[in-house]
């Protein structure tokens, strides 16, 4: 974790949702979220520090409620971490600049890399093609 962000500018800045997915690693409701339904061509960002995460050309529909994407846009932009909380094994996925939760990584996902970076709106910031140009 590179830059460690002010935990009160946060929870002044971020809703009570994004504060609580980014900064205590929680989870929207499935089919809840911003995003997870959500077509535009551009580019997700951390919300909390503003790295381009992933771009609309590797998402795709899981069916799991939560904006999915097959790779990052490279891979030292986010971090992975064994995650052994309820009860189960997982791959959490972290901001690599701020260390901000983002969501998870399962290997169930389509080709080419057959992973699925299952990722909470909340955790997100959408910046479209149209929007980059400017």
């Amino acid at each position: 974790m590179s830059d460690t962000p002010d935990l009160d500018g946060l929870k002044e800045r971020l809703t009570a949702l994004q504060y609580h997915v980014t900064q205590e690693a929680g989870t929207e409701r499935a089919f809840s979220g911003e995003y997870w339904d959500h077509h535009e061509d551009g580019t997700y960002r951390c919300i909390v520090c503003g790295a381009e995460l992933f771009g609309s050309g590797t998402k795709f529909d899981s069916g799991t409620g939560w904006p999915s994407f097959y790779e990052a846009l490279d891979p030292a932009r986010v971090t992975l971490k064994e995650d052994r909380s309820h009860g189960m094994v997982r791959t959490e996925v972290e901001c690599a600049g701020c260390g901000a939760h983002l969501g998870h990584l399962f290997p169930d996902g389509p080709r080419p890399t057959g992973m699925r970076y299952c990722m909470n709106s909340a955790s997100l910031d959408f910046v479209g093609a149209t929007d980059e140009q400017d």
